[in-house]
This record gives C-alpha cells, structure tokens and sequence, in this order.
C-alpha cells in the first residue's frame, strides 16, 4: 500500500561530458607593493608634524580671539569716559 512504484522500464539519465565553449580568462596577478619602514616612519612623522601645526594654528586663533575681546572691553570703557 505504501511502497514506492517504480517505472517498468527505467532509463539512466544521460550522460553530461563537460565541454568549455571558451577557456577562462587568464587573470593577471596583482603586482608586489612593498612599503618600506622608512616610508612608515616619514608618513607617521609628517601626521605628527601635520598634527603639531594644526594645534598651533587652533591656540593662536583662541589666543588672538581672547586678545580681541579684552581690547574691545577696554576700548569700550575708555570711551565712555
């Protein structure tokens, strides 16, 4: 009753040879890039020299910033007298 029924005459399935139409392209490998330490420690230099720079450029503008605003009270007061 619950047996599989089976074909009378089965049939394999066909066989498949595989057979490329075209070769597959030939990929070309990256070329080598060697990073030396000497260039490391140049570009780990310049980011501190850059960062250096930078954070003197940011006192400045405060300092100029503050100066600004002490001589503007000054001024101020002077001329109301």
């Amino acid at each position: 009753m619950f047996l599989p029924k089976y074909p009378d005459n089965p049939t394999p399935p066909p066989a498949r040879t595989h057979t490329p139409t075209e070769p597959a392209p030939v990929r070309r490998a990256a070329p080598q890039i060697s990073i030396s330490t000497g260039a490391v420690a140049a570009v780990l230099v310049g980011g501190v020299v850059l960062t250096a720079l930078l954070a003197a450029v940011a006192v400045t503008a405060i300092s100029v910033a503050i100066a600004a605003v002490v001589l503007r009270s000054m001024l101020r007061d002077q001329h109301r007298r």
